[in-house]
């Protein structure tokens, strides 16, 4: 279950970013199409640290952004390829696959950052807890997180090109967005957290078996 959640984890980082593209409107909130696939993988790294250890959870984060800098560099040298001459839509490629420098250093920064942060809140919560209150630790660590990634991610990406007002306005936003889906996604934990229990107890006892 570990190698599914990891390999899970680390293809829903690589679509995030190129889902991030395009904005989507809720009212008067303007959030990145991404959000929804990107929460999901502090759900899922909450899950690994709970079931599996906190080093299991390190090592998936440090996966995921080794996973991000390949998928970059072979993205670049795509679109640094020269076009065939029946294919028209080079432009269209570079807009939806490269994005900017500064986003791309914007969103590794925060993901590294935060990532780790998620793993450390949630282990010193449950070092306190135990196996309680799941649903403290995944919201607590999430709620200090995503205030973290969005907060930095923002001002990297726009310091010095939009107002002010105009990015704390952003990382409101985004914030709010990112807080009304953890705490939609504490029942999937919750779920998530029960299968891989089963699957571990299942693997211990095959092993065990094995091994006679």
């Amino acid at each position: 279950m570990l190698f599914y959640l990891t390999a899970l984890f680390s293809g829903l980082l690589v679509v995030s970013n190129i889902l991030g593209v395009k904005l989507f409107a809720v009212g008067e909130f303007m959030l990145p199409a991404a959000v929804i696939v990107y929460m999901a993988t502090f759900l899922i790294t909450d899950v690994i640290g709970e079931v599996y250890g906190k080093k299991n959870a390190r090592r998936t984060v440090q996966a995921g952004f080794f996973t991000q800098v390949v998928v970059l560099f072979f993205i670049y040298l795509a679109i640094e390829l020269p076009p065939a001459p029946a294919f028209t839509m080079q432009a269209e490629y570079e807009m939806i696959l490269g994005g900017s420098f500064r986003v791309i250093v914007a969103s590794l920064v925060s993901y590294m950052v935060s990532q780790h942060l998620d793993v450390s809140i949630f282990h010193r919560l449950k070092a306190r807890h135990g196996v309680r209150k799941l649903w403290l630790r995944n919201n607590v660590s999430a709620g200090v997180t995503q205030f973290v990634d969005t907060g930095i991610f923002i001002t990297i990406a726009f310091f010095g090109t939009v107002p002010f007002e105009a990015m704390a306005g952003m990382i409101a936003a985004q914030y709010v967005a990112k807080m009304v889906i953890v705490l939609f996604d504490t029942p999937i934990v919750y779920l998530l957290v029960r299968i891989a229990r089963g699957r571990k107890r299942e693997d211990a006892g095959y092993e065990a078996h094995m091994q006679v």
